[in-house]
């Protein structure tokens, strides 16, 4: 990958706006995350890893009781086969 510079304007609340070729050549899209971090050379920009997680709902929990509960039915029937 060959690099790529922009120069970038921040406003007075502190917001920088990526140049659309920038953000296409890295594959950044809207509501991304970035990380920003501080080197010995300046400010670094990197997109952040992130995973979506799921809370489970009493229902939702109750759903997952229950089909375990069938897959242990159903398990020792085809085992004894």
């Amino acid at each position: 990958m060959s690099a790529m510079k922009a120069v970038l304007t921040m406003t007075n609340r502190g917001v920088v706006t990526l140049p659309a070729k920038l953000r296409q050549f890295l594959g950044l899209k809207a509501d991304d995350q970035l990380i920003a971090e501080t080197t010995s050379e300046g400010l670094l920009l990197r997109p952040a890893v992130t995973l979506p997680i799921e809370i489970y709902s009493d229902e939702r929990i109750r759903e997952f009781d229950e089909s375990e509960s069938e897959l242990a039915a159903f398990l020792p029937q085809k085992a004894a086969r």
